[in-house]
């Protein structure tokens, strides 16, 4: 697991407003307890809402508002794969999907499209 899907995951974990351990979160990350101290001083220093400390435990404090088109590694490779796919057919849903892949390349560079071939 990346780090950057590591702390996606961690945010979705805390967004059920309960105290979690660091070595709760770091047993479910398969990760060190030291590994989710920094990531939660590096949430903390980002702005994200997150309290705690080494000991106690985590929690999200205030009610976080993800956007829709964050996703995993995997899950923006599964729609990418998806979309190159259906525009490689005839159609308006080729047409679409060629759309579609445009605008993924545009809002997320790490899809790794060149924008000019969607």
């Amino acid at each position: 697991m990346t780090r950057d899907d590591r702390m996606f995951e961690l945010i979705q974990i805390l967004r059920d407003g309960r105290l979690h351990t660091a070595a709760d979160l770091a047993a479910r990350m398969g990760v060190s307890t030291r590994t989710i101290w920094r990531d939660m001083a590096t949430m903390a220093g980002s702005g994200l809402p997150v309290q705690g400390e080494r000991g106690l435990g985590y929690i999200l404090r205030s009610p976080l508002l993800l956007p829709p088109t964050l996703m995993t590694q995997d899950e923006l490779d599964a729609l990418v794969e998806g979309l190159t796919h259906i525009s490689a057919t005839e159609g308006p849903r080729a047409r679409a999907a060629r759309s579609l892949l445009a605008k993924v390349a545009t809002l997320m560079p790490q899809a790794g499209i060149d924008p000019d071939m969607a």
